[in-house]
């Protein structure tokens, strides 16, 4: 049966946008993966989405016009484009974790990767342009709508594909390499079916050549991406990595050391995006001063902000009379495992399990927006504002949600910090504090993993808490009163700076976080 022109020209013309489709869609998933990563490594989603973004988006423009000298020759071009961007955009995910690990080399190659990718996405649709005039020519205005009607409905496919099936399914990096291998094999299909005949026997030779060894790149890192996962994390940390994931919020990475001769102590370390959120051998130092200020009033309705650990909770418990802990933690990941690892759940007492502990999986500004229940104290034991994501938890805003959720003589305590690598940041928190309303009472202590450790004591109005223990605290292993009186006292080059608050719309925490830890 033979098929006449018109039906021909229509299945020509619906494979070639079948074709800018898919790879719109491929596309978008590489600036995706890289924002995505640059965000997991460094912690900087929003500059690490401009560089991504601008430096593709300026490449597309200057690949557009070097693709003018290949549209005599477009099918075997758009081929050979589609090869190229299937190996650097598969193996684009590795070769920058690579980077990072090994060769500190991350923001160059980011930038490097980028450009090259926005330089052979932008080479695609002037080409696939001239493919199309081929099967049939049409008026330029009714091509362009059609190319770029299927170049950003791809686009939206890719946007949705990358966070809900390709990270869950696959992860980053095999997520990569799926991509890169439906890339090469769109843009195949489409010329070497539709436009077969424009190819010399030449062309048809090398291009095949060119497919097989895309081929066994984008298979053998298939095969090996896990070992070079693991091992490329490992180089990341200083001691063994026993628990690595990462979920949909971050990398969760647990290590634990090889015992000291003659001690046999370990030291087990958590990581959430490569920053240390404690470290067993004196995390007791920490949550000690995090918690039992705080609870030197009334305790029996206690809120935990963050502490998915488990730790802070474990200190709250030692109080007979609290009657209900309730922890708000973005990720269950992180809870998951202080439940489940056998060496963390006896670091942390079972604590998350306690009949008295509430757990909510929750961003804590949202959570806080429409809570109804008033709380006596609350510890925010929050990661760093040195994210777009957790900046907003150091805001005048987000201590305003806090305050609406205190009970009459209720207090507050934030984790702020060091005070002496990060003087800025810890005192625009406190600037935060005072904004939304707060009284605040500042003290730093010496944790040996972190180094000089600052926190917050607020309580809403105008006198200023106390800091002092609890009557009746139990035994602690590092705090007493003679401790915190000296927490109290900042030394001269460590005193109050004159530092603006932190807001939504401003945070300021944020770039002060970003350029007070660089170098450290």
């Amino acid at each position: 049966m033979t098929v006449d022109a018109p039906a021909r020209w229509r299945l020509s013309r619906a494979a070639v946008l079948a074709a800018v489709f898919v790879c719109a869609a491929c596309g978008l998933v590489y600036e995706l993966a890289l924002v995505a990563l640059g965000s997991y490594l460094i912690g900087d989603t929003v500059g690490q989405a401009s560089i991504v973004l601008g430096v593709m988006v300026f490449a597309m423009g200057v690949g557009a016009l070097a693709a003018k000298p290949l549209q005599s020759r477009a099918a075997a071009a758009f081929a050979a484009i589609e090869l190229a961007l299937a190996l650097l955009g598969g193996l684009s995910v590795l070769g920058l974790y690579a980077a990072f690990a090994w060769l500190d080399l991350y923001g160059p190659a980011l930038v490097g990767t980028a450009f090259a990718l926005g330089l052979l996405i932008g080479a695609e649709i002037p080409l696939l342009m001239v493919l199309l005039q081929r099967i049939r020519e049409q008026a330029a205005g009714s091509a362009v709508a059609d190319l770029f009607a299927a170049d950003y409905v791809g686009a939206l496919l890719g946007g949705l594909a990358f966070p809900f099936l390709l990270l869950p399914l696959f992860g980053q990096l095999k997520g990569a390499l799926v991509v890169g291998a439906v890339n090469a094999l769109a843009g195949l299909a489409l010329v070497f079916t539709v436009f077969r005949r424009e190819l010399s026997r030449r062309a048809r030779t090398a291009l095949t050549a060119a497919s097989v060894v895309v081929a066994l790149c984008l298979g053998y890192a298939w095969l090996t991406a896990r070992d070079f996962e693991v091992t490329a994390r490992q180089q990341l940390y200083r001691d063994p990595v026993v628990h690595a994931e990462r979920s949909r919020y971050q990398e969760v990475v647990l290590t634990r050391s090889v015992a000291e001769p003659g001690r046999g102590r370990t030291d087990l370390r958590l990581f959430l995006n490569g920053d240390l959120q404690f470290s067993s051998v004196d995390e007791y130092r920490y949550h000690e001063a995090l918690v039992h200020p705080v609870l030197a009033g009334t305790r029996g309705e206690v809120l935990v902000l963050g502490a998915g650990d488990g730790l802070a909770v474990r200190e709250v418990l030692r109080y007979p009379d609290v009657r209900r802990v309730t922890v708000v933690d973005l990720d269950p990941a992180v809870v998951a495992l202080a439940r489940s690892e056998p060496e963390l759940r006896r670091l942390n007492g079972g604590s998350l399990d306690d009949p008295r502990v509430r757990v909510v999986h929750a961003d804590a500004f949202a959570w806080l927006r429409t809570a109804t229940e008033r709380f006596d104290a609350v510890v925010a034991d929050l990661p760093d504002p040195d994210e777009t994501a957790t900046a907003k938890l150091y805001t005048v805003e987000f201590y305003a949600l806090v305050r609406n959720a205190l009970a009459d003589g209720a207090r507050l305590v934030v984790q702020a910090g060091s005070p002496y690598f990060a003087p800025r940041s810890y005192w625009s928190i406190e600037a935060s504090l005072r904004e939304a309303g707060f009284a605040t009472t500042p003290y730093h202590v010496d944790v040996p993993s972190f180094g000089d450790w600052g926190f917050l004591l607020a309580a809403p109005g105008g006198s200023s808490p106390v800091l002092g223990l609890p009557a009746g605290a139990p035994s602690l292993r590092f705090l007493d009163a003679a401790v915190l009186a000296a927490a109290a006292a900042f030394p001269p080059d460590r005193r109050r700076l004159d530092v603006p608050a932190s807001t939504l719309l401003q945070p300021r925490v944020l770039e002060y976080a970003r350029t007070e830890w660089r170098g450290y």
